[in-house]
């Protein structure tokens, strides 16, 4: 087997890119599918300009197969990643070192939980996992980190060394609702009376659209796209991805979006983007062009719910934080990354903050999820 990098998906076949990174039986992400991710790079919202520079490492054998895979890229910041090192690079680079460049395993600017080490076979990811290792020693970058590793990866991770971190989600878990009311009689009475008034102040004079496939248009595009830029300007300074990202996304893609849209006086005003795995709604941009009363939680979270239900869906993932989704009963979850850091005094430093943070986190999500809304006579 021999392992290298690829500057670019475009080096990578799309069929034995999703053999390995949705293999039969699996369930299905659509981050990691070869559309997504090459999506970003052919738009330009991955590249060396953004500081998203792809280095996927590919794993062939003897005739050229393709045993395995690992999405890699080289940061030059930590933005775009919901695992915040900020502080680990300030504090390395105050002591001497060099933080960046670092190498990323993650979906860009998606805090999704996933496969990272695309193998069919634990001897195969192993050996993958070693060799990025060398590989972050060889180009003498400050670590490798892998952000939202599903827990089979997580686990692989560790048992060669690498520190993991802990982190929370909040989740909406399906435990085979028929519908809305049902998910609400799980809920106690006063939450239960809260969250119809919200949605029923929500829905006034609102029309609500679920779009999808073949119903999707440019026009429902450009609009989500504005709701998307005034969301991104607002909160993060800078929207990550382009109006050509969604584009491709349309062609590629169409059947795993659900774009929820409300129309208040003939025209929409509001829209939140959807993407549907095999088990889960993936919650990930919202924006408004108007205000009114509860419309985030109602397109965000209400609808989501209520998408996840139609389509028996086994959860709803409404990204990072947000400890208001936990009213609307999605419950605290723990997430985690897993960090390769080469100068060993700064691992020691930074693996006994991790124990620390870590006991704290695991202690609030057990008392958040203990005064979370569903009845007494529930487990959460």
């Amino acid at each position: 087997m021999t392992v290298q990098p690829v500057g670019s998906l475009d080096d990578v076949e799309r069929d034995d890119w999703d053999r390995l990174a949705n293999p039969p039986g699996a369930e299905y992400d659509p981050f990691v599918s070869w559309d997504f991710l090459q999506a970003l790079e052919q738009s330009g919202c991955v590249g060396e300009e953004t500081g998203w520079l792809p280095r996927h490492l590919l794993a062939r054998d003897s005739e050229g197969r393709l045993l395995g895979a690992v999405p890699l890229y080289a940061k030059s910041h930590s933005m775009g990643e919901y695992v915040f090192d900020h502080a680990w690079a300030e504090a390395f680079e105050r002591a001497g070192g060099r933080y960046y460049p670092k190498l990323l395993s993650a979906v860009p600017f998606s805090p999704v939980t996933g496969r990272r080490i695309l193998a069919p076979t634990a001897d195969v990811r192993l050996a993958l996992v070693q060799a990025t290792c060398d590989i972050a020693r060889r180009w003498g970058v400050s670590g490798w980190h892998i952000n939202f590793p599903d827990p089979n990866s997580l686990s692989e991770l560790k048992s060669v060394g690498l520190l993991s971190r802990v982190d929370r989600q909040y989740i909406w878990q399906n435990r085979d609702y028929g519908s809305y009311d049902d998910f609400l009689a799980d809920l106690s009475s006063r939450k239960r009376k809260a969250l119809r008034k919200e949605r029923a102040a929500a829905r006034a004079d609102i029309t609500i659209e679920h779009l999808g496939g073949g119903r999707l248009t440019a026009e429902h595009w450009d609009f989500f796209y504005a709701c998307y830029q005034e969301t991104g300007s607002r909160k993060w300074g800078y929207p990550y991805l382009n109006r050509a990202f969604f584009d491709l996304l349309h062609q590629r893609m169409a059947d795993r979006v659900l774009l929820i849209m409300a129309k208040k006086d003939g025209r929409y005003i509001a829209a939140a983007l959807n993407m549907i795995g095999s088990h889960a709604l993936y919650g990930r941009y919202w924006g408004k062009l108007d205000d009114h009363p509860f419309l985030h939680f109602e397109l965000c979270y209400h609808q989501a719910i209520d998408a996840a239900i139609d389509r028996s869906l086994a959860r709803v993932e409404a990204g990072a934080q947000g400890e208001h989704k936990l009213a609307r009963g999605y419950a605290p979850t723990e997430v985690s990354s897993a960090h390769f850091i080469l100068d060993e005094g700064f691992r020691r430093a930074v693996g006994e903050y991790l124990d620390h943070e870590r006991a704290a986190i695991q202690s609030d999500i057990r008392a958040q999820a203990a005064d979370g809304p569903f009845r007494q006579d529930l487990s959460t």
